[in-house]
């Protein structure tokens, strides 16, 4: 039984008693009525409320994984290790890392650097010698 159903059987049942609503009490009884059946009525409409709004989030969050999945595509699962899903910036795949003996800078390559043993280092512009092998 609805919430409003209950308060419209409260009121039969004090309809059905006959109450004098020009007593002190009568009235105070009747107002009470009254308020019940407008809570009831209240939350009733706030629950349909809630209904359709708890619907509207659904669709938004299917709508928001299509965009997702139009975005970022099907790279995304368990074994994943593309460049959106690497939360460990200083793993950098088929990177490395070396000291300019000129300034001293540490510098991270990505390895899209040719692999001939010589860089530049971007902070003096010196030409950096390195061993091929200790880029491991």
């Amino acid at each position: 039984m609805k919430i409003t159903e209950k308060a419209a059987y409260i009121k039969g049942l004090a309809d059905g008693l006959n109450l004098n609503k020009e007593t002190a009490e009568g009235k105070l009884i009747a107002a009470l009525i009254d308020l019940a059946g407008e809570v009831a009525e209240a939350q009733e409409k706030m629950q349909e409320d809630i209904d359709y709004l708890s619907d509207y989030v659904d669709e938004l969050d299917e709508d928001l994984g299509a965009v997702e999945e139009e975005v970022y595509g099907d790279c995304c699962d368990d074994d994943c290790d593309c460049c959106c899903c690497d939360e460990d910036d200083e793993d950098i795949d088929d990177g490395f890392e070396i000291t300019c003996p000129s300034c001293g800078e540490t510098i991270v390559f990505d390895g899209t650097v040719d692999d001939d043993g010589e860089l530049v280092c971007p902070n003096c512009k010196e030409k950096i010698v390195y061993d091929t092998e200790d880029k491991e």
